[in-house]
């Protein structure tokens, strides 16, 4: 048996619309944007994850970047292999050493059968030799330190890039959840359209990324707001590049119809929570991981909504991918897990 682990890798994959993670013993090897380039005209695979990041809405017409995950599930099979294949060979442990992977990769909570044969068929042309899906939200609350198998309830809202997911979880099973199309890649498209708006230029997806990271708020009013931050795009009136300034509080009336969607959703999932269930969320609160979490302000405007205590994770980018790899350490014992014969 152990000349059989020797020739065994583990792998627990995060396979996020905006990033994608990898857990291998223990740590996190890979933290990539989800992205691939290719050539237009050989189909040849030019570069993965961060060096196809800084071409993204650069490239000429021979190279075009793809994001193969749209709303958390795959839109582009072959480019979702590419993306796959190229993060594993960036793993500690070198792929051609092994005969067996072995993979547990997270999924969102909505996701149809049909897209889980997708994720399935993509690890198939990996090599992978064994593969689980676990729901992203019960990948979370494992990443939080919880633990899914006490009948008690636990409210999780994980708001990644393409969705968010709202689960009550207890008895290692999803009673109760929402899984919906708004999350950061809605917030990003709704900075866009609020610069177009307001300021008459145009920016691009990256240049939004970076405004929500610095001034990003789910609230117009802030004890600590950030410092205003400067934006370079094209002016849409003279076609020159030029600079505004912008501040937490427009992009917080910017973002603002997205959250108020993702509050309804958390609050549809109360509705639906069981009343023995629903008397342990009011004692514990509701949890909030995903990069969405970073959001200043999300944890108090929820809070204000539902009258419950909110609390951020510790570490919210990394609490699927950590409870994605507690999965894989314990995939015998854990029966929420996936496999090919449960689809």
């Amino acid at each position: 048996m152990k000349l059989f682990s020797f020739f065994t890798q583990e792998l627990a994959i995060d396979l996020g619309t905006a990033n994608t993670l990898i857990i291998e013993n223990d740590k996190v090897v890979v933290d990539q944007p989800s992205i691939v380039a290719i050539n237009r005209v050989t189909k040849e695979l030019i570069a993965v994850g961060e060096k196809a990041m800084q071409m993204h809405e650069k490239t000429h017409e021979d190279i075009k970047t793809i994001r193969p995950l749209k709303d958390g599930v795959i839109a582009d099979f072959q480019a979702a292999e590419s993306l796959i294949q190229g993060l594993i060979q960036m793993t500690t442990t070198k792929r051609k050493f092994f005969t067996h992977l072995k993979m547990v990769i997270c999924i969102p909570s909505g996701i149809t059968e049909v897209e889980k044969r997708a994720v399935f068929d993509s690890a198939d042309h990996v090599d992978s030799k064994e593969t689980y899906l676990i729901y992203e939200p019960m990948a979370a609350a494992l990443g939080i330190g919880l633990d899914v198998e006490e009948p008690e309830g636990n409210m999780v809202i994980d708001i990644g890039g393409g969705t968010t997911e709202i689960a009550v979880i207890a008895l290692s099973g999803i009673v109760t959840d929402q899984s919906i199309r708004t999350a950061g890649d809605e917030f990003t498209n709704d900075i866009i359209d609020a610069m177009k708006r307001k300021h008459n230029i145009l920016i691009g997806e990256r240049t939004a990324e970076q405004i929500k990271i610095h001034v990003g708020s789910a609230l117009r009013e802030l004890d600590n707001p950030p410092d205003p931050f400067p934006v370079n795009g094209r002016d849409l009136l003279t076609g020159i590049p030029k600079q505004i300034i912008t501040n937490h509080s427009e992009v917080a009336e910017a973002i603002d119809k997205s959250i108020a969607k993702i509050e309804e959703a958390v609050l549809k999932a109360l509705e639906d929570t069981p009343p023995e269930l629903a008397s342990d969320i009011y004692k514990k609160g509701l949890y909030l991981t995903g990069g969405g979490a970073l959001l200043r302000g999300l944890d108090l405007r929820i809070a204000e909504k539902t009258k419950l205590n909110v609390q951020v994770a510790p570490d919210p980018l990394q609490a699927v991918v950590r409870g994605t790899g507690l999965a894989l350490k314990n995939s015998s014992k854990y029966t929420f897990l996936i496999d090919r014969k449960s689809i």
